[in-house]
């Protein structure tokens, strides 16, 4: 995507200058993506060979749409702004950043860790966050002293287009080439190569779990390092003692938001048996007020999902929780309107263990228990095989600590009091198991983008080894 007067056009990289908007041949035309089978969907958003303008919301008469993505326009907004955030958070870590100068056994001698950039940082990121996830890894990864090459999702190709002439042309203002974060468009086949190919220092990747166990054993074969951000199955618990006014909105927002479709989404809730009738009833009647519509209008809530796709995915989750003796509480079927939208959902009455219930579905479905004890819902929460985010409800102290211990949530995200959510920038961002055990953004998620080198400096004139060692 290249912006030329007025215009905006869509094409293959093909090297070599564009020619000017009046004067195309036919041969341009062809490799236009919008006439290639599998971008297809550029033509059902309504876009043609040339569109005027770009940012005003509107394409071809079709009127407003949420490109690419679909998520509301809050959140499209606060992604934007959490890559803002991370860039600052970047600038002052950039005066951080070191290892430590150590103590040494030896009389004259001087320990010191140094940190050196990885060299080429690979990045491949997830539809759903289309520009906060390369910001977290991008920003991290300049302030250490790297250049980067994205490949964003393929159903995202102008976000990130969108996004990387943005920073080029930062990049450039300030005398350093645009090339420092470079980019490519593509499917497997790009992230494939990215992963096989030895001058790709670090590769980060965000997806699945199914395709971040393939990339892990593409990039460990090489002997390379990979930072992996994959799946989560998050639970929030809600004791006796719970604040219910903190319960229920947290559990809207976090099994509601962005349609279901963040890694961190609740999608299994925990109720005490004493408050779990309530709880539901609470839910159902938020989940009615759920504002649906447009995701360009600022008061809508909910939106559509990302593609067909996971349309189907949603009902087939449905169909599986009911065979498993579940009962849909609300919502549960496909909207009666344009697009990929679904009713939220609250399914209630499967066992803890039931294999819908352990399967991570990228959709609005919440999946509720009843529990007795803290020790039976602590081991509930842990039983799945991802590990990423994890909140209780509840007021006794004792409880929370034990919770935040070794034997309470194996979670890389553990929270109290608020949705499983909505992390800060400014602590690491990650998971256990089968989330992959990377970290991005805050804290010192900067190591995973430098190489450490332990260093003996011999400042006098003899040569004592260490462990008291004769060699003479």
């Amino acid at each position: 995507m290249w912006r030329v007067p007025r215009q905006l056009c869509v094409r293959v990289a093909r090297g070599g200058k564009l020619s000017g908007p009046r004067h195309r041949p036919a041969a341009f035309m062809s490799t236009l993506l919008i006439n290639q089978a599998q971008y297809a969907w550029l033509k059902e958003l309504g876009l043609r060979e040339e569109n005027e303008g770009v940012y005003n919301g509107s394409w071809g008469g079709r009127g407003e749409v949420s490109l690419e993505m679909g998520k509301i326009l809050v959140e499209g907004v606060g992604e934007v702004q959490e890559y803002v955030d991370v860039c600052d958070y970047a600038v002052g870590l950039s005066r951080m950043i070191g290892g430590p100068i150590l103590p040494s056994e030896r009389p004259g001698h001087a320990l010191i860790e140094q940190w050196n950039p990885v060299g080429l940082v690979g990045i491949i990121t997830a539809f759903n966050f289309p520009v906060a996830v390369y910001g977290w890894n991008n920003a991290i990864a300049m302030i250490c002293g790297n250049v980067c090459l994205w490949k964003g999702a393929p159903t995202t190709s102008l976000i990130s287009v969108a996004v990387t002439k943005i920073i080029a042309k930062v990049l450039e203002d300030n005398k350093l080439p645009g090339a420092i974060c470079s980019l490519t468009c593509g499917g497997a086949d790009i992230g494939t190569a990215m992963a096989k190919d030895e001058r790709v220092n670090l590769l980060s990747f965000t997806g699945s779990t199914q395709v971040g166990r393939q990339v892990a054993l593409m990039v460990q074969e090489r002997f390379g390092r990979s930072l992996l951000e994959l799946g989560g199955n998050n639970a929030i618990i809600a004791f006796e003692d719970a604040d219910l006014s903190l319960v229920v909105p947290s559990v809207l927002f976090a099994a509601v938001g962005t349609a279901g479709q963040r890694c961190t989404t609740a999608r299994r809730l925990f109720l005490h048996e004493s408050i779990h009738d309530e709880v539901v009833n609470r839910l159902k009647k938020a989940y009615a007020q759920i504002r649906v519509g447009n995701p360009w209008d600022s008061d809508v809530l909910y939106g559509p999902l990302h593609t067909k796709q996971a349309v189907s995915m949603f009902l087939a989750a449905v169909e599986d929780a009911k065979k498993e003796g579940g009962t849909v509480v609300y919502g549960g079927k496909v909207m009666d309107r344009p697009g990929n939208y679904v009713e939220p959902t609250v399914v209630t009455g499967l066992a803890h263990n039931a294999s819908i219930a352990h399967t991570e579905t990228f959709a609005p479905i919440l999946y509720v228990f009843k529990f007795k004890n803290e020790e039976e819902v602590f081991a509930w929460n842990n039983e799945v095989k991802q590990g990423l985010s994890s909140s209780i409800f509840t007021k006794d102290l004792g409880r929370i600590f034990r919770w935040l211990g070794p034997k309470g949530s194996d979670c890389g995200i553990v929270n109290v009091n608020i949705p499983t959510s909505g992390a800060e920038i400014g602590g690491a961002f990650g998971g256990e198991k089968h989330t992959g055990g990377g970290r991005e953004s805050g804290s010192d998620a900067w190591k995973q983008y430098m190489r450490r080198s332990t260093c003996t400096i011999n400042y006098s004139k003899d040569l004592p080894l260490a462990q008291g060692i004769k060699f003479q």
